[in-house]
């Protein structure tokens, strides 16, 4: 079984090193790349202000933190939830460098994250996916046809869940952007077409034929390819692989 809990924090400024705070937990469970339903959402009294531009980005407040919970009294509900998962997070350093400050103001017998999970940066396997391209969260939505219309405002929960979808998205295809089971009766519908083959179908794999529309723009990609290599592009037949 694979466990993998998808990451994000809100806080009250930029570094930790300035005495800010996480005012925000959000993580969303995948087992086995299948989203659970068994999530962590969670706001903070950071007992300091929170700072205007970090306010201008998720519009969490003082009034409404104060009566929040402070760190150290949902760490062992944190950790627990944490404990031996894969951790995928994008810009891990900026959360997991947050999580080990509060690890260490509240004297927590863990001081460092990877003790007991793995950690996985989205943005690292974003780049060496797409280097020299924008890989925020914001672009890699974009890349990936995932929505985030909602997020006017950042929020570590919905964040988290937008971040689930793009990383499925990265790194399995389109058959794991299916596995949701709160998804609508259309996606229903979707994954039972995806299903394992029935005793109907004689074969080990269901094979799903690019249509003419994604065969023409794989062909468009293929001669840009063979343009800017000066008619190097391999992947074109011989009679087609001439400099354009």
């Amino acid at each position: 079984m694979m466990r993998q809990i998808i990451f994000d924090t809100e806080t009250t400024g930029l570094d930790p090193k300035q005495g800010h705070r996480i005012i925000e937990i959000g993580g969303v469970e995948l087992i086995n790349r299948r989203f659970t339903g068994n999530n962590f959402h969670i706001y903070l009294n950071p007992e300091r202000e929170v700072d205007a531009g970090a306010l201008s980005v998720h519009g969490l407040n003082n009034a409404f933190l104060a009566d929040k919970p402070k760190f150290q009294e949902i760490l062992a509900q944190l950790l627990a939830y944490m404990q031996g998962a894969e951790i995928v997070i994008h810009n891990a350093a900026f959360d997991i460098g947050f999580l080990e400050h509060e690890l260490r103001l509240a004297n927590a017998a863990v001081q460092k994250i990877s003790e007991i999970c793995r950690i996985v940066d989205t943005l690292i396997l974003a780049r060496e996916m797409h280097p020299g391209q924008k890989n925020s969260l914001d672009a890699l939505c974009k890349r990936y046809k995932v929505d985030n219309t909602d997020r006017s405002l950042h929020g570590a929960l919905l964040d988290a869940q937008i971040l689930a979808r793009v990383y499925l998205a990265m790194t399995g295809g389109q058959s794991t952007l299916l596995a949701d089971t709160t998804e609508t009766k259309e996606t229903s519908q979707i994954q039972d077409q995806f299903a394992a083959p029935t005793s109907t179908i004689k074969a080990d794999h269901l094979v799903v034929l690019a249509d003419a529309k994604e065969l023409e723009a794989h062909q468009a990609l293929l001669e840009t390819l063979n343009k800017k290599s000066k008619g190097q592009c391999i992947w074109l037949s011989s009679s087609e692989n001439t400099a354009c």
